[in-house]
């Protein structure tokens, strides 16, 4: 099947901007560590919202002051900072400066996706960002130590991690999936399948989802050990206990071999967990449970079939995340690297549906060879 960009990707070829924008560019990267903690600091000391609440009359520094309780010198200086991004403005109104929330600055406090990239980045990638060279280097994870050495990838650390950190990660896996659930529900169901295996299952969002749709379905979570123990958990919550089982089991791993037969196998973004090596490899497995009948579906976002630049780009800054913190070997793939690395498992691409959800997710649907 073609290739079929959602964008022109021609842009990425280009370099036209001015070289007085370059430069602008350039000190943004330069000091972005310091910058992105100011807007920390204006978001969780209750700055920014004190700023929005003043709506167009605006605020002065003063009012400010009393209103958040934070020093002259702290409102100014990150305030300051955010004139210069662009997140505030700076007006003089009757004689005196006052403080406005600028329209990036609305984004940063009222937009769903940017608040779940922002707290995803702080609480999971921050810190072990500064790792990256290592990371590259070894191909490994190294800024996972943040979180305790006895890591090999994050998902063995999910169940462990502090609970401001859990919740920003799955707030971050939750949001981007979960939405083009309605659309995908659908796509899969209409073929009646009665036994669907989740690879990568994690909490049983899609798996609960699955059995409120279809009530003949039964599907089988396929996780690790710690991470079936939570879908058993949430699947019994939901009344799901009789439908909903789980195999616990490392699928890179020798050892583990699937159950023979499901009518369908569904990963909801997992592949994107591996190197394109390791996703073949999980392929093959699929492929000797799988019969000639059994359906293949992978709900991906892919960084080339995106609507906007700024969801590419988001995409872009999340294989950052696999390289540092997650396993230090996967990424956001193209359309049709990830295409390629399936059917080296044995399938075929028999369908692509592309603009599922709000973030513009992939579903692929492939079938043995």
């Amino acid at each position: 099947m073609k290739k079929n960009s959602a964008f022109d990707m021609q842009k990425f070829a280009e370099d036209k901007i001015s070289a007085i924008d370059a430069k602008f560019e350039a000190q943004k990267i330069a000091f972005a560590p310091l910058c992105f903690q100011a807007v920390r600091a204006l978001l969780e000391l209750g700055i920014m919202q004190a700023i929005s609440d003043a709506g167009d009359a605006g605020i002065s520094v003063q009012d400010l002051c009393q209103k958040t309780k934070i020093s002259e010198y702290g409102i100014k200086v990150l305030s300051e900072m955010a004139v210069g991004m662009n997140v505030l403005k700076l007006r003089n109104e009757g004689g005196a400066e006052k403080l406005f929330l600028g329209k990036i600055g609305w984004f940063l406090l009222e937009d769903n996706l940017t608040k779940v990239n922002f707290n995803f980045t702080n609480d999971i990638c921050y810190k072990g960002a500064f790792d990256m060279i290592d990371s590259v280097k070894n191909s490994k994870p190294e800024g996972l130590k943040v979180f305790g050495d006895k890591w090999t990838t994050i998902y063995e650390a999910l169940s462990t991690l502090p609970d401001r950190e859990k919740k920003s990660w799955f707030d971050f896996d939750h949001f981007y999936s979960d939405i083009a659930f309605p659309q995908a529900l659908p796509i899969v169901y209409a073929q009646k399948p009665k036994t669907l295996f989740d690879i990568g299952g994690n909490t049983a969002k899609w798996a609960i989802a699955s059995c409120k749709y279809d009530p003949d379905v039964k599907v089988k979570i396929i996780d690790l050990p710690g991470q079936t123990a939570v879908a058993e958990k949430n699947a019994a919550d939901a009344g799901f206990a009789d439908r909903i089982s789980t195999y616990a089991g490392n699928i890179l791993s020798e050892s583990t071999v699937l159950p023979p037969a499901p009518d369908a196998v569904w990963m909801s973004q997992f592949l994107d967990c591996f190197s394109l090596h390791q996703v073949t490899k999980i392929l093959k497995k699929v492929h000797e449970a799988a019969t000639d009948k059994t359906l293949v579906y992978v709900l991906e976002p892919l960084w080339d079939q995106q609507r906007f630049e700024a969801e590419s780009y988001a995409l872009q800054a999340t294989s950052l995340y696999f390289t540092c913190m997650a396993n230090g070997n996967s990424k956001m793939y193209r359309y049709q690297e990830l295409v390629d690395a399936i059917e080296a498992g044995g399938f075929e691409l028999k369908t692509a549906h592309h603009n599922l959800g709000s973030n513009c997710y992939s579903l692929l649907v492939f079938r043995k060879k």
